[in-house]
């Protein structure tokens, strides 16, 4: 007898806030992200709004089964971290903060998978008691890593540095190599990796570029780069989207298995 094929795992997505023509309120989040967990992932992508009047954190718990942290312009406000803002900080999304930072904690704690990306990563090490440099190109020996002011979104997103992963870490093993090409689109950096980050992967410069949850019971992979780009194509995305879909698929599979146990 043929089994009914299992629905694809829901990825919530976060939002970020926009204001369209300087008027009108708008919660938004890159195609590319929708793509990468649509057709690399096989799941289902929804668009989350990041403000905690419209949602909670256990509402999301129960609606998803994984969820992706975008990158975004705004950073997350240093007084999350123990901080006062500064004009290196640049803009702030305090709805953002409110919503992903408990998320990631409850995700942590219940094993839910997630997958970090550029804010996102930072927002995973500030979530577990990290910290940030508000400007990586302003410190003795790193370079710039933000995004190229000019050109197309092509040279935009362009392969930039090497990153390095630890000898037979999470993502040496993931990739199959310890050393991989990324672009590089971000301007804060981990200053203080929080409780329980483990940097697993480094740019030329010292810079954390991929980390994850030590002892966590879910997956907890998070990275500085934008994997979004390219994502069915590139040897680096490809294998990332596919891990992350295959830890929704299993965390789906236990909801499941335990709702059929409860009315069976």
């Amino acid at each position: 007898m043929d089994h009914p094929k299992m629905a694809r795992p829901v990825i919530g997505v976060l939002g970020n806030y926009h204001l369209l023509n300087d008027q009108y309120p708008a919660q938004a989040a890159g195609e590319l992200n929708f793509a990468a967990i649509a057709e690399v992932a096989d799941a289902l992508p929804l668009m989350v709004p990041a403000n905690p009047t419209l949602v909670q954190v256990n509402e999301l718990l129960d609606a998803c089964d994984g969820f992706l942290l975008p990158g975004a312009r705004p950073n997350v406000h240093p007084e999350e971290y123990g901080e006062p803002p500064t004009e290196a900080h640049g803009v702030f999304d305090r709805c953002r903060d409110a919503v992903a930072l408990p998320l990631i904690r409850a995700c942590v704690d219940r094993g839910q998978p997630f997958l970090g990306v550029c804010r996102g990563f930072q927002e995973i090490n500030v979530a577990l008691g990290g910290t940030l440099y508000p400007e990586i190109r302003d410190l003795p020996g790193r370079d710039n890593h933000r995004m190229p002011p000019e050109g197309t979104l092509e040279e935009k997103f362009a392969l930039r540095h090497r990153v390095r992963f630890a000898q037979g870490g999470v993502f040496h093993r993931l990739m199959g190599a310890q050393e991989v090409m990324t672009n590089t689109l971000h301007g804060q950096g981990i200053k203080d990796a929080g409780e329980r980050i483990v940097i697993d992967g480094w740019a030329p410069d010292g810079t954390p570029e991929a980390t994850y949850v030590k002892d966590a019971p879910g997956f907890t992979l998070a990275v500085q780069w934008h994997p979004e780009w390219n994502a069915a194509i590139d040897p680096v995305s490809r294998p990332l989207f596919t891990a992350f879909g295959q830890a929704a698929r299993d965390w789906a599979a236990g909801r499941s298995h335990l709702r059929q146990s409860a009315y069976g």
